[in-house]
């Protein structure tokens, strides 16, 4: 089971913040500081409106933190073709946007059958109703808490009820799924994010843009820590 894999709440630096020519070094950086989890964002230029990078950037990433965890977030039309080469690149969690996947039942059990956790990821405008039949088939809920498909966006407050509620439905329907957020967060919100529930805080720009990665991320960890406290 993932929850007995880690301790929650955990931080996981988003690498499409970090700076590409010193990718080995950011990621090297945030390990130092106490990473476990890496968030990999993957951006098709057509489900967002913006192009990241794909499965070599993620072989890299693996490369440069062979023992850490790999959470690879597609944000992208027609996920279930790319499963295999986000597999072979060295994910170990695979999350599928609800609104970008009409079978997405079958895509998350293409994830498992290859071996991974599966993920759902669901954007601030749609509905928890959306996912709530696929619950007990995930591993992960990523919570969008900002519109996808740029960094450094502000964080969306209400982000946080949604939170609230499938914290809830996992009590009611004894589930094990854990709960992500997916944007804005820092070091003036992580405290509260955790406070909510959250288990995995997805940072990006607040951990890669610092001076002093290491030091960002410990600070990052502590404001979790002690609002789940």
């Amino acid at each position: 089971m993932l929850r007995n894999s880690f301790s929650f709440p955990t931080i996981a630096p988003s690498i499409l913040a970090a700076d590409y020519t010193r990718l080995g070094s950011h990621i090297q950086e945030s390990l130092d500081g106490g990473v476990k989890w890496i968030h990999c964002d993957i951006m098709d230029g057509h489900f967002v409106p913006n192009i990241s990078y794909g499965p070599l950037i993620v072989k890299a990433a693996r490369k440069a933190a062979p023992d850490s965890f790999l959470d690879v977030h597609l944000m992208i039309y027609n996920p279930d073709h790319y499963i295999q080469p986000f597999v072979d690149a060295g994910a170990d969690l695979i999350s599928v946007h609800i609104e970008a996947d009409p079978h997405i039942h079958r895509t998350l059990g293409a994830i498992k059958e290859a071996g991974k956790y599966a993920g759902v990821a669901i954007n601030p405008g749609t509905s928890l109703s959306a996912i709530d039949e696929i619950l007990s088939e995930v591993d992960l809920v990523c919570v969008m808490s900002v519109n996808p498909g740029f960094g450094g966006q502000k964080f969306i407050p209400a982000t946080l009820n949604k939170v609230a509620r499938l914290t809830e439905w996992r009590r009611q329907m004894k589930l094990n799924f854990l709960i992500e957020i997916d944007g804005g967060v820092g070091l003036g919100n992580a405290m509260e994010i955790a406070r909510s529930g959250t288990d995995v805080l997805v940072a990006g720009s607040s951990v890669f843009g610092a001076d002093n990665i290491s030091e960002r991320v410990r600070d990052l960890f502590q404001k979790a820590i002690v609002g789940n406290a």
